[in-house]
């Protein structure tokens, strides 16, 4: 006779009787929180290692690596995304899903030509693992350049009532062991001048790049390239890029509130930067709004200020209504300065977005009518 509940014990007695017995048969442990309630199984994630270092390489090098990792948990672990924290970075085919106890793998590929010196990268794993569901892996190392080229670019910002000669400096300096030679400097656009000097012979040069007035755009863009003795760098190019900016800039130049009535109190910032040749002044600040306050600070006399524009609790603007913060300035040129308040209309059905506040204003003042 057989039981799945029970094992059926024949005991014999001194008296020499026969008595029964049934003895419970052990039941499959239930593995039980501190509550007492049986847990959830869970997927756990495990990497060998969440960073991997690749050393020094050559710039223009790619490097790549399988980050390992275990499901060490009771339940099925779903890799779900791998999000690279910027483009030179990117993500190969990697192991969806892991039962328990199997391994699995993500691999990266980081491209290190843009680059110099020490870099570090990283990319977002996100997994149903409740206690890991956003891990960091990391590439790491360093990256070298056999001619290494300081900064990069010569970027100009010239204000557009200020215009002289600017000079940007360019390093360039031979890793190698063997000197070097440079030659044949070329620049695409006359608004730029190159100039090349000799530091240390063979070793460490200048780049000496000049944008020359007049700025007649609002923009203006040229590559210096020179040619070098060395064939692991033939060809050294630098980009120069020149923006011409206005006298006075205003940032932002509009305020944006959020959507529906102002639940509380709301204070928007305003700097108003100038650059030109003149100290500005700026006075009678105000705004259209009631019970809206606005402040001015000057925090470097002449050439920046702080305007500080607060909004009441209950405030919202009505599809025909238009404000805007207003200030007066000495520049002929930036007399009236004018901000818009922009506020988003809150609907419970989708609508077309609204059409955009106008940005700032600057302009002068008309002269005033002498009724003739």
């Amino acid at each position: 006779m057989k039981t799945n509940l029970a094992t059926l014990l024949i005991v014999a007695g001194a008296s020499g009787g026969i008595a029964f017995c049934l003895a419970q048969a052990p039941s499959t442990p239930v593995t039980k929180s501190a509550a007492g309630a049986p847990e959830t199984p869970n997927p756990r994630i495990e990497f060998a290692t969440p960073v991997y270092d690749f050393g020094k390489v050559s710039a223009g090098e790619l490097v790549r690596h399988d980050f390992v990792f275990t499901n060490t948990g009771s339940a099925l672990l779903e890799i779900t995304d791998v999000r690279p924290g910027c483009g030179c970075t990117t993500a190969g085919t990697w192991d969806r899903q892991v039962k328990p106890g199997q391994t699995g793998v993500i691999p990266l590929q980081f491209n290190s030509a843009n680059f110099d010196g020490t870099v570090t990268k990283s990319a977002t794993v996100t997994c149903n693992d409740p206690h890991k569901s956003n891990q960091v892996l990391q590439i790491t190392g360093t990256v070298w350049k056999p001619i290494q080229i300081t900064p990069t670019m010569a970027i100009f910002k010239v204000s557009d009532e200020l215009q002289t000669n600017e000079t940007r400096i360019v390093r360039i300096v031979n890793n190698l062991d063997e000197p070097i030679t440079l030659s044949d400097l070329q620049c695409t656009n006359h608004a730029f001048q190159a100039e090349l000097k000799t530091v240390k012979p063979g070793k460490e040069f200048e780049l000496h790049i000049t944008a020359v007035p007049p700025f007649n755009s609002v923009s203006m863009n040229a590559m210096v390239s020179v040619k070098t003795s060395s064939p692991s760098m033939p060809t050294i190019s630098v980009a120069a890029y020149l923006m011409v900016e206005q006298a006075v800039v205003v940032t932002p130049n509009r305020i944006t509130l959020p959507a529906g009535r102002l639940a509380a109190p709301l204070n928007r910032a305003i700097v108003i930067r100038n650059s030109g040749t003149n100290s500005l002044a700026l006075s009678d600040a105000s705004v259209n709004i009631p019970d809206a306050e606005v402040h001015l600070q000057e925090t470097q006399p002449g050439r920046l200020f702080n305007l500080s524009v607060s909004f009441p609790a209950g405030f919202q603007i009505k599809p025909d209504q238009r404000f805007e913060v207003t200030l007066k300035s000495n520049h002929p040129k930036y007399a009236l300065i004018k901000v818009p308040v922009f506020q988003p209309q809150a609907s419970a059905l989708p609508a077309p977005a609204p059409k955009p506040a106008a940005p700032a204003q600057i302009r002068p003042e008309r002269p005033a009518a002498t009724g003739k």
